[in-house]
């Protein structure tokens, strides 16, 4: 029997009651395995009325995964925009930054392994090409038409994507105190401005 305050939502209303407390608990970190009893519980609803909206629990997990990629991609105009008319330098930077913030925020790493659902591991990284490296491709691309780039655009695209994927399911962030974002920064001043120093002589070591 569904709670009263279930009864009284309907509509749109019930689906975000559903997708919210599916993401919830389906993308908690560290959470087990999650049944559709386990959710239907956590509503106060009937398992019957969850699947009148969502079929089966693949339709109800891409329906939570198309609400976390859509809060991504959200972020990652903001970024561009606001960074709109700096140096090209700084534009990637930021669209990085954002970009490494938010997959870290809803544990993108974590959601790539699918759980053990195949179909569920493909539609993550579909998101993730499409919502962010497509996106980091079309900026790299613009620099190289401006003449900004000494690298070709499609080799940054490919460290790019190395490191973020390699960051987010890394220790080191951990182990230096620091978000996967924080070392994402880094990792592109490296590859855009070079490790060593402007200047920086070495030393004879005697």
């Amino acid at each position: 029997m569904e709670t009263q305050t279930v009864s009284a939502v309907s509509g749109e209303g019930r689906i975000d009651l559903i997708v919210n407390a599916a993401g919830r608990l389906f993308l908690a970190p560290g959470a087990g395995r999650v049944s559709m009893d386990d959710l239907a519980h956590e509503l106060g609803m009937s398992k019957k009325t969850i699947y009148r909206h969502f079929p089966d629990k693949h339709s109800l997990l891409t329906a939570v995964l198309d609400r976390q990629f859509g809060a991504v991609e959200r972020a990652l105009l903001a970024a561009a925009a606001e960074s709109e008319g700096q140096p090209f330098g700084d534009q990637v930077r930021q669209f990085l930054m954002a970009a490494g913030g938010e997959l870290e925020r809803i544990g993108a790493a974590q959601l790539a392994t699918g759980r053990g659902d195949a179909a569920l591991r493909r539609h993550v990284e579909q998101r993730i090409d499409a919502v962010v490296y497509q996106r980091l491709d079309d900026l790299f691309q613009a620099g190289h038409r401006r003449g900004l780039l000494s690298a070709r655009p499609e080799l940054l695209g490919e460290i790019i994507r190395g490191a973020v994927e390699r960051l987010l399911n890394s220790q080191l962030p951990r182990e230096l105190d620091c978000t996967a974002a924080d070392l994402l920064r880094a990792t592109v001043d490296t590859v855009l401005y070079g490790a060593i120093r402007s200047g920086a002589d070495e030393k004879s070591g005697t």
